[in-house]
């Protein structure tokens, strides 16, 4: 059996989270490493290592959940786009990444240097704002 991924221990409430949606197949919360404000992840509450091993209606589900998400992000956060990532390497449970950037942002996508954490007040003010 595996163990449990940091993200299933989010949404089972062991560790807090900025929760931006939930419902009763996603979850989807603010990264506590943002690249951009309002970097929200949305995550499956099923624990699927991979994207790709997702079953389709789980896979649909999650896509139509995160398109959700950004169009609100983007008229919330007043920004051009945004951003969607799938990396797939740090934590062994699929999840989205949902970017808000305006063309003169100056976001680095570049691991290095690594984002550094966000403050939690700065992060629960965001999520107030943005959640839905």
């Amino acid at each position: 059996m595996q163990q449990p991924s940091i993200f299933t221990r989010i949404i089972n409430g062991e560790i807090p989270c900025h929760k931006i949606y939930e419902d009763d197949r996603v979850l989807a919360f603010l990264t506590t490493n943002p690249v951009a404000d309002g970097h929200t992840l949305v995550v499956p509450k099923t624990q699927v290592d991979q994207i790709w091993d997702l079953e389709p209606n789980d896979y649909d589900y999650l896509w139509k959940t995160a398109q959700k998400i950004a169009l609100h992000l983007r008229t919330v956060m007043d920004v051009d786009r945004v951003g969607v990532v799938v990396k797939g390497f740090e934590v062994p449970h699929t999840h989205i990444h949902l970017i808000p950037v305006s063309i003169h942002s100056g976001i680095s996508f570049d691991p290095d240097p690594p984002a550094s954490a966000a403050d939690d007040d700065a992060l629960a003010a965001i999520a107030e704002r943005i959640r839905l």
